[in-house]
């Protein structure tokens, strides 16, 4: 029971020393890694290396493959070309392997003590506790590794005449064992939800010569259909193209499977010849000593097979990328569903939050479909003015009023997302972002209040037949209404660009004019009234309107100062 325990614990272990390394480089280098993967896929071979180096960097496919549909959605990459950069990812994870064959090749635990004394001193050190994060990932990971390695010998499962029956039961040479074995990993890697553990139970079994190499890479290519099924249930609620690439994802590792399926054994020998393990060797006839000095090369092996099998799946698959893109587009079709009928999120899926830097991408991806909404808001408000139809007046107030319910359920979605993302623990930096978005879309949310108001002072104009307004009136609602325009024009330029090239008094200049001409209207409107140019009612009306489209402003600065970082009195 203690070695259970022990083996449950070091695997737990490994899997939390896995994510915090993860964690700790994405937070590190997690910008300059989306912008190297906006920039360096320009085609397949460079969006197959650029996902082989960036997976190998952040140690995580689940990290790149957000970051690539995050893209995708945002116009960036093509669904090709994310392929391409997921087919990389494949690639790039096979280190992990390489990683855990090397801590189960030699007593590694040695090492770690030093490490973690380093790594506290250096969480403490503000600028530098990342670093420090990440050593006390890898610390673990490797204790994890040590611990099962140690717990594997412990077990004596060489020894274990129940385990070997179990194991010699299957016969080595039968299609149905491979294909039970390859079911059997899939279901491990589902069941745990990490390919890690799996991969390292194998290579325990392999390693004490229990498990035949050729049944454990069964389990290793069923490691990597299960992780992709984990992928799938997660994206099922996600966005088309989130989906499409996780299809494209499974599609890659089952084609992968299949095809290694009619060249099992050659491939399997060819991998064992070039790492220089017996396949034939037992240990009667090389006795006890040789035999597990060869099967110490059992976790090499397995790396070298996880590689090869990637590397080579990709160089068949990669020139048919955009086979696949018709495949997965033909399978998930997109909604044709009108927007305003249909609020979702479009950037932000739960089943894809796994590391909060990459979900402060998704958040900002959303606020500026969020903003954009808002200026069409506005756009159907300056329409509803004008409109005269009567049955058209009706339709268009009637969308309107559900854009207002849509910024309202953005605002509570976002928020609530933020909110998830801010239990983590985050870097100072994007702690702010958050504080600035949580603001950000508050001021959204403010402006499709004002808009709706706006268009509510209109339909009770029209509902309580007041008097038309003079062709002066007229000019000046729409003169304001295009101050109005060009603030949010501004905005909208800010949120989809980079802040640094953003003029940021071209914001305040607009705001400036905007409270002026309404101070002169107000003035004006007075005199109007006094002269019978209109009656008070209209008047009131008129003024209610201009007021609405002042406060439409103030709410559209308060956006540009969150996402800039200032006040209007510092600029």
């Amino acid at each position: 029971m203690l070695i259970l325990f022990k083996l449950l614990g070091s695997l737990a272990l490994l899997m939390f020393g896995m994510k915090s390394m993860s964690d700790a480089l994405q937070k590190m280098a997690g910008p300059q890694l989306r912008h190297v993967l906006g920039a360096m896929t320009t085609n397949r071979f460079t969006g197959m290396l650029t996902g082989m180096l960036v997976t190998a960097s952040v140690q995580s496919s689940t990290a790149t493959t957000v970051m690539t549909v995050s893209f995708v959605n945002a116009g960036l990459l093509t669904l090709a070309q994310a392929i391409s950069v997921i087919m990389g990812a494949n690639i790039g994870t096979t280190l992990t392997a390489w990683i855990m064959s090397a801590g189960f090749s030699f007593n590694i635990t040695d090492f770690v003590w030093p490490a973690f004394f380093i790594a506290i001193i250096l969480i403490y050190y503000k600028k530098r506790r990342f670093i420090g994060d990440f050593l006390f990932g890898i610390s673990f990971m490797f204790l994890g590794l040590g611990t099962l390695r140690q717990t594997g010998i412990d077990m004596h499962l060489g020894e274990q005449q129940a385990v070997l029956d179990f194991f010699a039961s299957f016969d080595p040479n039968s299609f149905w064992t491979t294909l039970i074995f390859l079911l059997l990993g899939g279901v491990l890697t589902f069941c745990v939800q990490s390919s890690a553990a799996v991969m390292a139970i194998t290579m325990i079994l392999c390693s004490s010569g229990v498990l035949p190499i050729y049944q454990g890479i069964a389990l290793v290519m069923g490691e990597n259909i299960g992780t992709t099924v984990t992928s799938n249930l997660a994206a099922m609620s996600a966005n088309t193209q989130a989906r499409r690439a996780a299809l494209a994802h499974m599609f890659f590792n089952v084609f992968g499977v299949i095809w290694i399926l009619f060249v099992f054994r050659p491939f399997i020998d060819l991998v064992c010849s070039m790492v220089g393990y017996d396949t034939v060797m037992t240990k009667e006839t090389a006795g006890t000593e040789a035999y597990l000095a060869n099967a110490a090369k059992l976790s090499f092996v397995l790396a070298a097979f996880h590689t090869c099998f990637n590397v080579v799946n990709t160089f068949i698959l990669i020139w048919f990328i955009p086979q696949i893109e018709r495949f997965v587009c033909w399978v998930i079709k997109s909604k044709k569903v009108d927007e305003e009928e249909d609020f979702r999120l479009h950037f932000i899926t739960a089943g894809f939050m796994k590391t909060p830097e990459l979900s402060v991408l998704e958040a900002q991806k959303e606020i500026q479909s969020f903003s954009e909404r808002m200026q069409r808001m506005f756009g159907m408000v300056r329409e509803l003015l004008i409109e005269k139809d009567e049955q058209k007046f009706v339709k268009l107030y009637s969308r309107i009023e559900k854009y207002e319910g849509i910024s309202d359920n953005m605002e509570i979605e976002i928020a609530k997302y933020l909110d998830q993302v801010s239990d983590a623990h985050l870097s100072d930096d994007t702690k702010s972002k958050i504080r600035a978005m949580l603001r950000e879309i508050s001021e959204l949310e403010s402006i499709g209040d004002a808009c709706y108001n706006i268009a509510r002072t209109i339909n009770r104009k029209v509902q309580g037949k007041q008097d038309h307004f003079n062709e002066r009136q007229y000019e000046h609602l729409h003169q304001m209404m295009e101050l109005t325009e060009n603030s949010l024009t501004q905005m909208n330029n800010l949120m989809g660009g980079r802040k640094e090239s953003f003029d940021v008094n071209r914001s305040f200049n607009i705001e400036n004019e905007i409270n002026n001409y309404r101070n002169q209207l107000k003035s004006q409107n007075i005199v109007d009234i006094n002269n019978h140019e209109y009656t008070y009612a209209v008047g009131t009306i008129y003024m209610d309107i201009i007021n609405e489209c002042e406060k439409l402003g103030d709410y559209v600065v308060n956006v540009v100062e969150a996402r800039m970082g200032t006040r209007q009195k510092d600029a």
